[in-house]
């Protein structure tokens, strides 16, 4: 049996931190660029449109990629040679369920807008995303492949990739729109993101590509054909789990709609409560999360690790894992609460021209515990097969950052929701060590 220390999550989490760092340092300077370029209230009116991304990912990969890694592994930890078959099973159900994602918001970017975003103006936003859709399903796919055979490079240079293209993207049409004349509308940042999308997907095939031929030598069609009891076993966890995802993003969603309308009630016109929004989700959330490249990059690769060792019983293996995450995360979050707390004024008012969100990061920054901590511990949770009571916590503080946002938005304005958010995040960290102190007493 395999023992935490002579595995390669080390050096998986060391690939995955220093590119998905330098990805976040590019994304950073993209949103202030983006800030700059197009102000708060197209900041606003570009996270509106998030809602829909994530229904869509959750509907169509999420679930997908999770389980094909997780199978991956399982088999990894027996056999010498990772099996493709989880994959293709994979992007078998994910690209079909994408492609009809795509048409549904293609054609549907009017009733979206107007009924569920409550924002016309989003439409033309819709048509551009719903492309990068099916783009993301099979990046996803691909990426379960490779997180399952610890081979983190792959999806981390996609991810670089990604952003570099997004980026460019932006920059040039933004340039070319200046150079004759006109103003960029945000529509430009959807067409980044669905160009980044396509050229992180490409990347990924050829990878997959690579590994055929260099692995197992065959053309394509020549890999055996997942067999129905593979896609029992990947669909008995993908469809719990992108049922979770879905309940998760429909409730995320009403709470991303309703804070501009709440806003409203409070007293604020249409566009101070788009540029509120804005500041709030597309400047400060991003800088808080920043530093959480490093926790996620320790999630993606734990889940593999725990599923792995847990199916061959190392339970010991499962518990120095989950101790040392705890202890690691939560010095990291500390520390980055500190320096948020301290310094978060400053960086509002320097990096985005915002004292707003300087006051905003400085509240946030006292969430940073438990968010760092968060991450890898539901990844482990997930990883000990726990996905069912992972998402009844989580339905619980959405719940109740939805009555904040319902029932003190309108009173107190965002300094409400910044209360939600701070008790949600609080109550889930304490759900999320309960929960696997519980496992690890048993064990």
């Amino acid at each position: 049996m395999k023992s935490v220390k002579n595995h390669p999550l080390i050096m998986g989490t060391l690939v995955l931190t220093l590119t998905g760092l330098l990805s976040r340092i590019i994304g950073f300077f993209y949103r202030i660029y983006l800030s700059r370029l197009f102000g708060e209230e197209g900041m606003g009116l570009y996270q509106l449109i998030s809602p829909v991304l994530s229904i869509s990912f959750s509907l169509t990969a999420a679930g997908y990629q999770t389980a094909i890694s997780k199978l991956v592994a399982e088999q990894s930890a027996t056999s010498k040679t990772p099996s493709l078959r989880p994959m293709f099973a994979g992007l078998s159900i994910s690209v079909p369920l994408s492609l009809l994602c795509n048409a549904v918001i293609y054609f549907g970017a009017e009733p979206i807008a107007g009924g569920l975003i409550q924002e016309p103006r989003t439409a033309s936003m819709l048509r551009i995303l719903s492309f990068s859709i099916p783009l993301s399903a099979v990046h996803s796919c691909v990426n379960g492949y490779f997180y399952g055979t610890k081979k983190a490079g792959i999806p981390a240079a996609s991810q670089l990739l990604e952003q570099i293209t997004r980026v460019g993207c932006v920059f040039l049409v933004s340039a070319r729109c200046f150079a004759e004349g006109k103003t960029p509308s945000i529509g430009v940042a959807v067409l980044g993101l669905s160009v980044g999308e396509l050229f992180s997907m490409l990347y990924s095939a050829a990878a997959v590509w690579h590994c055929i031929q260099k692995d197992h030598r065959l053309p394509v069609p020549d890999i055996p054909a997942p067999s129905p009891c593979l896609y029992r076993g990947l669909l008995s966890m993908a469809l719990p789990l992108t049922a979770n995802r879905l309940v998760l993003n429909l409730l995320q969603s009403v709470e991303s709609v309703s804070i501009p309308a709440r806003l409203r009630l409070y007293g604020y016109d249409n566009v101070t409560a788009l540029s509120v929004y804005g500041v709030l989700t597309g400047m400060a959330m991003p800088f808080i999360f920043f530093p959480n490249a490093l926790t996620s990059s320790v999630a993606v690769l734990l889940l593999p690790l725990i599923s792995e060792n847990y199916a061959v019983g190392n339970r010991e293996a499962v518990r120095q894992a989950t101790v040392k995450t705890v202890k690691y995360c939560g010095l990291m979050g500390i520390c980055c609460m500190t320096v948020f707390v301290l310094f978060g004024k400053w960086a509002g008012t320097t990096l985005f021209d915002s004292p707003l969100a300087g006051h905003f990061i400085t509240t946030l920054g006292f969430i940073c515990p438990f968010l760092y901590l968060d991450t890898t511990l539901s990844s482990i949770l997930q990883g000990l097969g726990k996905a069912g009571y992972i998402f009844v916590m989580n339905v619980i503080c959405l719940l109740m950052r939805l009555a904040f946002v319902f029932f003190a938005v309108p009173r107190f304005g965002i300094t409400g929701y910044l209360w939600g958010l701070l008790a949600s995040q609080l109550t889930l960290g304490i759900l999320y060590l309960v929960c696997l102190y519980r496992f690890l007493k048993r064990t």
